[in-house]
């Protein structure tokens, strides 16, 4: 699904985007770095939002802080600290609609605001959209610098 002509992002003289209609994800998220040759595990397909990136370095696995077992090394307490879940470390904003390839200026148009409020973010990006995860620790700054900037958050 296209943005619909209305939700068509504008831009700042920096060629940022403003004005993206977001959608805040229910689901807390773990981030979680395993050996660069290991095999995806089973629970990372756990969950509604799930990302698996390989380098030549790392296998990253963003999934359910709940579906992320004890043992794995995995950003996901409220404090950013590895280890035992204790809470939600991750949620995700998502870009609601399908974003063309030729445009430019998303992912600053929302990280520009929220280094500026002083929020870390883990961005992914998928075919179809972006996401910007935040720590759970830092959402009400970060929604209210997203809204600030012009964006609109549901």
């Amino acid at each position: 699904m296209a943005l619909a002509p209305e939700l068509i992002p504008r831009r700042t003289l920096r060629g940022s985007v403003t004005a993206l209609p977001l959608k805040l994800l229910p689901e807390p998220l773990a981030i979680a770095r395993l050996a660069a040759d290991a095999e995806v595990p089973g629970w990372a397909w756990r969950g509604s939002f799930v990302s698996v990136t390989r380098t030549a370095t790392e296998l990253s696995v963003v999934a359910s802080t709940a579906a992320v077992p004890v043992h794995a090394t995995a950003e996901r307490t409220p404090d950013g600290d590895f280890g035992p879940p204790t809470g939600p470390a991750w949620r995700a904003l998502r870009v609601e609609g399908t974003l063309d390839f030729g445009l430019t200026g998303v992912l600053a148009g929302l990280a520009v605001p929220l280094a500026d409020a002083g929020v870390s973010i883990f961005a992914v990006s998928t075919h179809d959209t972006d996401y910007v995860l935040v720590r759970d620790t830092q959402l009400t700054a970060a929604l209210d610098a997203l809204r600030r900037a012009g964006h609109t958050v549901t």
